[in-house]
């Protein structure tokens, strides 16, 4: 066993047996690498990355390539999901070095001073193959070059780290905020549109759901015009039923994995992330109330039971991910053979469900059948010659049945971290998903998560990013504290809770006070008081995860707006500032910072239900019927005592009342829910 045998990570882990002489990042691993004078090998993944598990077991397993490892490098292997700062590090580095994008494994070679990469890629083959170079000779002319160029390395290095200083926006507080990104973001996207199956772009295809969200909030603002745009809507609608129907969407257990290979939806990456599920989960129930349409509630319903069932730590919170692979083999956990499928159901059953999912089709993944709609089910019921309630209820018998068969299988890997921002991004998916589908349970299990971070993961005052076997390690970074954030203000809107309350505006306090830049506006990465690394960035643009900059400023300025508190909001339209050029030069690169900038530039409606607490919550859930993503409702009960800052002003009455604020002026309290409701519109109408 190597120096692995001892962290939390999941993945690093599965290396603690490996033939190389692992060392996890420390302090400990770069003294090391200066003292003997080798290069690093840094070794970046994360426990479901498939093709992390082939370089692993062709190269990491194998004694010789090992022993070339141990004897040239210092090797130093990473889990990304511990370590963003390092990944965000070293991904921007790669892109920059070899010119084009990076992902997992990422590999790359550092001078052991100053840690600057001098080499790097992604995966490499044990054999030449494919025009890459075998791994074992790709070492041996690194640790050449490293030995015979050390002046040309420093200069190398001193260079990337210009071109990191450029990638830095530059004079952030010149212009004006204006309208100008929301239109050019909205373009961007339905250019990018795939009009025959969703999705922006062709193959391999990602949900990209923050630009869809912003797709549909742009519909929303222009809803009550005589132009409504009908174009924004229709890429959403589109692009949610292809997946819905697709093999990207589970079709038996809920929940979405990563990526679809192809354009059409079918054959996915079948790693299942927290990080895609959350928003999925949001998007979905929030398009069930846009539009009535019964797929969309049904995929939210299923996406938040799969999530309660299979990825709900016991205590409260949400699970990491489920690995791609099992049994050493991508998706064998979800592939069926349409004999096995028609031994576990009656005639009627299979009937429907291999016409339906495609079982009477081709095969469509290494000789086995991964189910997606093939026909509707109305024309299935049609063809068959009975009524499409009926083939809804033996469709469902099927699923309920093959689902049972399947959980008896081998599982796929279970990464069983709690990370604080993956946590804040399905905390934020539930409380959307409880208001919309009108399910308290879904709301208790977000109570429950963020209940688990506050006890678990509050050490010694300080938020931890990763939680693992009892311990949290890590000190969080600027998305853990921004996600939260915006997942407990979502929250609060679905039950109302002061501790919660408490916890927000501490994320607030800390993201200000420990991470705000001062001087040009916006949020560092990391906290001041981090370990020194290479480059401090401040991320706006959305990657996998929206920017934290962007939810930093979006949460911060509603939350401002629900306390009155400017500091909060001055906080955030710096952060939008700072933002600005990149925002108007890429929108399309920026959605999650575009929608900050539309509740800068139109404030969110700040709706406070005061009553007994019943009656209260029954408003909230009338108001919650309707998609309106600028509002936001709060129903606190009359005998809550000590509300903070502006809310403390929204008094209660003898009768239940509602108050609408915006700004700094609210209205006279409102009596009854349907007058709040008009006047709601007729506001939003205004607003328009």
């Amino acid at each position: 066993m190597n120096r692995l045998g001892t962290e939390t990570s999941p993945y690093l882990l599965q290396h603690a047996e490996n033939p190389v002489d692992w060392w996890p990042w420390s302090e400990e691993a770069l003294a090391a690498a200066r003292s003997a004078d080798k290069p690093i090998l840094l070794s970046v993944g994360y426990s479901a990355c498939h093709w992390c598990h082939v370089m692993a077991h062709e190269s990491f397993e194998n004694p010789a390539i090992a022993a070339v490892m141990n004897e040239l490098f210092v090797n130093i292997k990473v889990d990304r999901e511990e370590r963003p700062d390092l990944d965000r590090i070293y991904q921007t580095a790669h892109q920059l070095i070899a010119r084009r994008p990076g992902g997992w494994p990422l590999t790359m070679f550092l001078e052991p001073q100053s840690l600057r990469p001098f080499f790097g890629g992604t995966y490499f083959p044990d054999t030449p193959r494919h025009g890459m170079p075998a791994f074992p000779d790709l070492l041996q002319k690194v640790a050449e070059y490293y030995a015979e160029n050390r002046a040309e390395i420093s200069d190398h290095g001193q260079a990337l780290l210009e071109a990191f200083e450029r990638l830095e926006p530059g004079d952030t507080n010149a212009g004006q905020l204006g309208e100008a990104p929301l239109a050019g973001a909205r373009d961007a996207f339905l250019e990018q549109l795939d009009p025959q199956n969703g999705g922006l772009g062709s193959a391999p295809k990602f949900p990209h759901t923050t630009s869809l969200e912003r797709l549909l909030r742009h519909w929303r603002a222009g809803a009550h015009t005589s132009e409504p745009d009908t174009q924004a809507l229709y890429a959403v609608a589109l692009t949610l039923t292809r997946m819905a129907e697709g093999g990207i969407y589970d079709q038996l257990g809920g929940g979405f994995c990563r990526y679809s290979v192809d354009a059409y939806w079918e054959i996915p990456h079948f790693e299942k992330m927290l990080y895609d599920n959350g928003p999925l989960l949001a998007l979905y129930a929030q398009m069930w109330l846009v539009s009535g349409d019964e797929t969309y509630r049904r995929v939210a319903n299923e996406t938040a039971d799969w999530v309660v069932r299979d990825m709900h730590v016991p205590g409260g919170a949400f699970y990491a991910t489920l690995d791609a692979d099992s049994e050493g083999e991508e998706g064998k956990f979800y592939v069926w053979k349409p004999d096995e499928v028609r031994k576990q159901l009656d005639e009627q059953e299979y009937g429907v469900l291999a016409a339906h999912y495609g079982l009477d089709q081709p095969a469509n993944f290494e000789g086995h059948w991964h189910l997606r709609v093939h026909s509707p089910l109305a024309d299935v019921a049609r063809t068959l010659e009975m009524n499409e309630s009926t083939a809804r209820r033996l469709l469902d018998n099927a699923r309920s049945k093959l689902l049972a068969i399947r959980e008896g299988r081998v599982w796929p890997g279970l990464d069983d971290k709690v990370i604080a921002s993956w946590n804040g991004l399905m905390i934020r998916g539930m409380a959307v998903a409880a208001r919309a589908l009108a399910r308290d349970d879904l709301a208790a299990a977000a109570a429950h998560a963020v209940d688990f971070i506050r006890e678990q993961m509050v050490v010694d005052g300080r938020l931890m990013s990763v939680h693992k076997d009892g311990r949290s390690r890590f000190p969080a970074y600027l998305d853990d504290y921004a996600f939260l954030l915006d997942g407990v203000l979502e929250l609060l809107q679905a039950r109302w809770d002061a501790g919660q309350l408490d916890f927000a505006t501490w994320l607030a306090d800390r993201l200000i006070g420990s991470f705000q830049d001062a001087e040009r506006g916006g949020f560092y990465f990391t906290a001041d008081d981090h370990e020194t690394l290479m480059h401090r960035s401040r991320p706006f643009a959305d990657e996998s995860l929206p920017s934290g900059n962007a939810v930093a400023a979006l949460a911060l300025n509603r939350l401002g707006h629900v306390l009155g508190e400017t500091r909060y909001m001055e906080a955030a339209e710096n952060a939008l500032r700072a933002g600005r050029t990149p925002m108007s030069e890429f929108p399309h690169g920026h959605a999650a910072l575009v929608t900050a900038l539309e509740e800068y530039l139109h404030p969110p409606t700040v709706v406070v239900i005061r009553g007994q607490a019943d009656e209260a919550k029954g408003w909230a859930k009338q108001l919650a019927g309707l998609y309106a993503p600028r509002q936001l409702h709060f129903a606190i009960p009359a005998d809550a005592q000590d509300l903070p800052g502006a809310l403390a002003d929204r008094a209660p009455r003898e009768k239940t009342v509602g108050y609408i604020c915006e700004g700094t002026r609210c209205s006279a309290p409102v009596d009854s829910v349907q007058a709040l409701a008009a006047a709601l519109s007729e506001a939003e109408r205004e607003q328009n």
